[in-house]
């Protein structure tokens, strides 16, 4: 079959599109992470004088569901996570409720400097808050603390979210004290597929827009020759 010029003419616009498209760049809208202060690390100001951990967050400002923030500090601070704006403000934890603090790293009984990484991941939508509660709030005070908006981006990962209310019981119950979610591996969190619904990651395309892209890649050879005539 023979098409005129101008037909072929009519696809040359759309077929450099998606064939554009489909060499472009992903990961723009991946899950991502954070290393908090960058490479100053998780310190309190008298330990890392003139550190502003506020203005490192406000630097960034685009925080999702499913990012992790990545603490880089020792054994003498500690990562407290909290929904509770007056606890921030008091840099103490101490009468926070069931559902609006966590305590992902705590210091050790005794001073010691032996370096840790803790992966935080952003589970819930909304203000919240991270500060160090070691010496009775003194770290806090001294200017470990940053407040953060996360936002729903993609939504949370599948191994991240919350088992569902009818799913079965796991086959064994995990000793007193230990955790039921594994956290270590944020660098492993991948982006989901399309299937997932509103979790669709920047992988994909749609099926139209592939087809599409088959169909320009047969006949662009077609209509480089009618533009060489």
């Amino acid at each position: 079959m023979v098409l005129s010029g101008g037909r072929h003419r009519g696809l040359v616009l759309p077929c450099l599109a998606v064939l554009a498209l489909a060499a472009a760049p992903r990961g723009a809208d991946a899950y991502k992470n954070y290393t908090v202060g960058d490479d100053k690390g998780w310190y309190d100001g008298l330990t890392l004088p003139g550190v502003d951990y506020q203005a490192w967050a406000d630097g960034i400002k685009n925080f999702s569901l499913g990012d992790f923030l990545i603490f880089n500090t020792d054994k003498n601070h500690s990562v407290v996570q909290t929904r509770n704006a007056t606890l921030f403000k008091s840099c103490d934890y101490n009468d926070s409720g069931p559902d609006d603090t966590v305590e992902w790293s705590a210091a050790a009984p005794e001073f010691s400097k032996d370096a840790v990484t803790v992966a935080v991941p952003l589970l819930r939508e909304g203000r919240t808050y991270f500060f160090s509660g070691n010496y009775d709030g003194e770290q806090c005070e001294n200017g470990q603390g940053f407040a953060i908006d996360v936002a729903h981006g993609q939504g949370l990962p599948p191994d991240l979210r919350p088992p569902a209310a009818d799913a079965p019981a796991p086959s064994a119950k995990p000793a007193d004290g230990a955790a039921v979610l594994d956290f270590s591996h944020p660098k492993n969190v991948t982006t989901p597929s399309a299937s997932d619904g509103d979790l669709s990651g920047d992988d994909t395309t749609s099926g139209s827009s592939r087809t599409l892209a088959r169909i320009c890649l047969a006949v662009m050879p077609l209509v480089t020759a009618l533009f060489a005539v």
